[in-house]
């Protein structure tokens, strides 16, 4: 990896004086736990024994007839404990905790699943927990705010700017500055200052490590295309790891929102909105201002409304290397629908953005070719916002009987 986090021109360490202890500090123990072949062991053995991997590589042989093209295979990360791809990152960064003896961690969360899995890495391991998520989000993914302050986790709304993810960022950035003796922040996507983009991609290659293999003992082949959805990237980086030096088309969707031409949308790489700036301890495309003020964005999926993207996908776009593409809130519903009602299984908002392009392009693609998405989570945590995205009567119906309930107590 570039000295200091540096992929091309992007990344990097853009930090206040009085966090370069604590950085130098978690560079070292990434750098030894990443030297010491122990280290990764014992991450898969707590992955295995406690999240459910390896997780499955499903044939989807109903969408794959539906649109008669390529074959479609589903990598199953929604199987992780947690239900997302987040428990990677953070069972791995909650091994380097306990090996910096450290007590408590912070996080940031958007859609919720890595405020999720990062208060039950802290209940698994100990330690005291506090996750900071957008108002926004704490109104729309009321369920995983549940269950965080069950697993035993102060949930802080962030009341300021958008009041979403990027705010949440700020605030536990704040936090880790006045209590870093005894904090880790346990960042939960491949952004932000290095080491975070290497050490989030590192452990989330464990997605591609597998994928690749199992693809392979199903196929007897490497696949074609590989499409992840794309918020700051972790899980894009992390099926991606696996195919990197393969002949295979690596495609990356971010959220379209209403639209690219609307600029109600967080399509950095896919849109022409976005510019090479600095903020939140990195240097990557954002959507912002001239004056270097980011926008306000938009994207029916929580976990992908953010105005940065991973340093890593920066490079690999401008390299070529990776291709971006964009996919509407309306499309999501649509592919999420279809995927609902031809395969029996529910992704999560932000995943169903790949599913869209994937969509598009299979029928393109012969029977020879093979196809991967990444379901990156599950949709559980999306019920209201999918409810009402689907228009549902007998859940509007539920709803307004449940508030009669508690009304009349």
């Amino acid at each position: 990896m570039p000295e200091r986090g540096y992929y091309g021109q992007f990344g990097g360490s853009f930090i206040p004086e009085i966090l370069v202890a604590t950085f130098d500090e978690l560079i070292q123990a990434f750098e030894e736990a990443k030297a010491d072949p122990g280290f990764w062991k014992a991450y898969e053995t707590l992955m295995g024994s406690y999240s459910c991997r390896p997780t499955p590589l499903s044939y989807a042989e109903n969408l794959t007839e539906h649109f008669g093209g390529a074959r479609i295979y589903i990598k199953r990360e929604d199987l992780n404990h947690t239900g997302a791809h987040k428990a990677n990152n953070v069972m791995g960064q909650g091994l380097l905790v306990k090996r910096m003896g450290k007590s408590r961690v912070i996080a940031e969360t958007g859609a919720g699943q890595h405020g999720v899995a990062t208060a039950t890495m802290a209940a698994k391991f100990g330690f005291d927990c506090t996750i900071y998520m957008g108002e926004v989000d704490v109104q729309r993914q009321r369920p995983n705010v549940f269950w965080m302050e069950r697993l035993g986790a102060t949930v802080v709304p962030v009341t300021e700017g958008t009041r979403i993810l990027k705010d949440a960022i700020n605030e536990a950035f704040r936090d880790w500055v006045t209590n870093m003796d005894d904090t880790h922040y346990a960042l939960g996507t491949a952004c932000g200052p290095h080491p975070f983009p290497e050490m989030v991609t590192w452990f989330q290659s464990i997605i591609g490590q597998e994928a690749r293999g199992q693809v392979l003992k199903e196929t007897g082949r490497l696949p074609t295309r590989v499409y992840a959805c794309v918020g700051g990237g972790s899980n894009a980086m992390g099926v991606f790891s696996g195919f990197l030096d393969d002949d295979v088309e690596l495609v990356g969707v971010e959220a379209g929102g209403r639209g690219l031409d609307t600029g109600a949308h967080a399509a950095r790489l896919a849109s022409r909105d976005a510019s090479l700036g600095v903020a939140q301890g990195y240097k990557t495309y954002f959507l912002q201002d001239d004056d270097g003020q980011m926008r306000e964005t938009h994207s029916v999926a929580a976990g992908l409304d953010y105005v940065g993207v991973s340093p890593i996908l920066s490079h690999l776009k401008e390299s070529g290397r990776v291709r971006f593409a964009a996919a509407t809130d309306q499309e999501v519903v649509d592919a999420l629908s279809l995927t609902i009602r031809k395969e029996g299984l529910i992704p999560a908002l932000e995943s169903a953005h790949g599913f869209v392009q994937a969509f598009k392009e299979a029928p393109e693609l012969s029977r020879d070719d093979v196809i991967l998405i990444n379901q990156s989570g599950r949709g559980d945590k999306d019920i209201f916002t999918v409810a009402d995205a689907f228009d549902d009567p007998n859940w509007r119906q539920f709803i307004r009987d449940k508030a009669e309930e508690y009304d009349a107590r």
